[in-house]
């Protein structure tokens, strides 16, 4: 599968993952508001969230998948399977005990991850409760990660992919049944986090069989392959650890705001997710292992082409989206949330958390590229130094923001340190001679922020106009006003991309079809 059509594919279903997920969403805002159940179940959610990224799916997934692409492409399939068996033994003999571990300490880790829960006794008392039923997905999650590496090492992109549809759906399940179930729908949401793990495992297990992949569990035995994947994985957990101090951090401090900062702030995260998963994740997955075979076999034009075209399509993607994302948080929070517990109190701080965050959409895309130019070349600790950066610079911005404007500053903060990170990749690249982009990318690049302006501007005098129809009309109205200010935005995007020559469309479906030429 080439380039531009695994990140159309991965892409296409991340975004199919994230609607189910806005389902999901949705009916938590109207069943449970922003209030402090909803508090306690989405601090609960991050515990297995930040074990499941630091042991598993991204630190993992960018050392495996190049080791797996380097020994498929020089010893055979056989080899890489055996490899991959080797690899699950060690992950489950670490993940086995820290699972255990973190189900007995859950109080321990709920005082420190929200503190400002201990004085809610209520809040504490839950986020314990649903902690303890959402953990068990951190072991189930490992195992979909390795599977998962190994079907996109294997140019399969589609199933791993897909995965987290199956995810959303369950949670939808989940609160939609609680009441028949004799359940809180907290609770209930909380038990379907375990069971959608088990789904998404027997869901590429499956994948991997029709791939002709088996993988066998040996005895856990530190090979020189596991030696080498731990050297390079070592510093992408201790990197994948510091970036999720940038959401420990901001659930602490929304933890001393107000009830409702937390759950704030998550909804506004979960709409800024859609651009860096649809854009920045998609692009990243199609271009690890592609650059990992590049930087096998030495071909220096090949990692040329395929890094300035990630670039490019990060750009061409994720500069519109921020844009249109930070004009568009009010319109979007209150027609997609504002129901039931879900008020226009809620609605304003949210849209405004989401707008905030929004500013760090282009440079974390741009970072997912430049990333996958260090994993691919097995270099997993120059960006650990840039997550510590941009880990410092969250910290100090959002102790120094959260005071003046709350969960906004919070936010902002976050969206900020995107940019430090970027920085940091970009300058370490370039000192390394690797950070060579070619002439289409730098033309391209300040056209496409003009194509942006064009946008803003059209949307700017749209919106009060559309407000006001949001704000009175039906649910049916309140939708087709919304979808019509994000059709205007594309289209107005487009036809100045187009007339500037930012974008040729006739060459992006090519690329869909063949290789980037350099």
């Amino acid at each position: 599968m080439n380039f531009a059509r695994a990140v159309a594919t991965v892409g296409g279903l991340t975004l199919l993952s994230r609607l189910a997920g806005f389902a999901r969403d949705v009916l938590t805002a109207a069943l449970l508001g922003a209030g402090p159940v909803a508090d306690a179940f989405f601090v609960a959610l991050k515990l297995p969230n930040l074990f499941r990224r630091l042991f598993a799916e991204g630190a993992f997934t960018v050392a495996f998948v190049p080791l797996f692409s380097a020994e498929l492409q020089s010893r055979g399939r056989a080899a890489a399977q055996a490899f991959a068996g080797e690899a699950l033994a060690v992950l489950l003999a670490v993940l086995l005990p820290v699972t255990a571990a973190a189900v007995v300490l859950a109080p321990g880790l709920i005082a420190v991850l929200a503190p400002g829960f201990t004085d809610d006794a209520l809040r504490f008392a839950t986020a314990v409760d649903y902690a303890r039923l959402t953990l068990p997905y951190l072991m189930l999650v490992s195992l979909v990660a390795l599977l998962g590496g190994i079907l996109n090492g294997l140019d399969r992109f589609g199933p791993f992919a897909a995965a987290p549809i199956a995810f959303n759906l369950t949670l939808v399940a989940g609160l939609a049944g609680a009441r028949a179930l004799g359940m809180e729908p907290g609770r209930a949401m909380a038990a379907a986090v375990t069971v959608a793990g088990a789904l998404q495992l027997v869901w590429l297990a499956a994948a991997c069989r029709s791939a002709g992949i088996t993988v066998r569990l040996p005895q856990p035995r530190l090979t020189p392959r596991v030696r080498r994947l731990l050297a390079v994985l070592g510093p992408g957990a201790l990197g994948a650890g510091i970036v999720q101090v940038n959401l420990f951090v901001n659930v602490v401090l929304a933890s001393l705001l107000p009830a409702g900062a937390v759950s704030a702030l998550y909804y506004a995260d979960r709409l800024n997710q859609l651009p860096l998963g649809v854009i920045g994740t998609a692009v990243g997955t199609a271009l690890l292992p592609v650059l990992a075979r590049r930087a096998a076999a030495g071909d220096r034009d090949g990692l040329r082409a395929h890094l300035s075209r990630g670039l490019e399509f990060g750009i061409v993607l994720g500069l519109p989206a921020a844009i249109a994302l930070a004009m568009l948080a009010e319109p979007i929070i209150r027609v997609l949330f504002e129901r039931g517990a879900f008020g226009p109190a809620e609605t304003r701080a949210t849209a405004a958390a989401l707008a905030a965050y929004a500013a760090g959409i282009p440079a974390y895309v741009m970072a997912k590229v430049l990333g996958a130019a260090f994993f691919a070349r097995h270099d997993t600790a120059s960006p650990v130094r840039a997550a510590a950066a941009a880990a410092m610079a969250n910290a100090g911005l959002g102790l120094a923001l959260s005071g003046p404007l709350g969960t906004t500053g919070i936010a902002l903060a976050t969206g900020l340190s995107a940019w430090v990170n970027l920085g940091v990749l970009a300058l370490a690249l370039r000192r390394r001679g690797w950070l060579d982009l070619d002439a289409r990318l730098r033309g391209r690049t300040p056209r496409v922020a003009l194509a942006c302006l064009a946008m803003g501007a059209a949307l700017l005098p749209a919106l009060p106009m559309a407000e006001a129809w949001i704000a009175q009309g039906p649910g049916l109205l309140r939708f087709a006003t919304l979808g019509a200010l994000v059709l205007l935005g594309i289209a107005v995007f487009l036809a100045a991309a187009r007339a500037l020559g930012a974008v040729d469309l006739a060459e992006l479906r090519g690329l869909l079809a063949r290789e980037p030429a350099a």
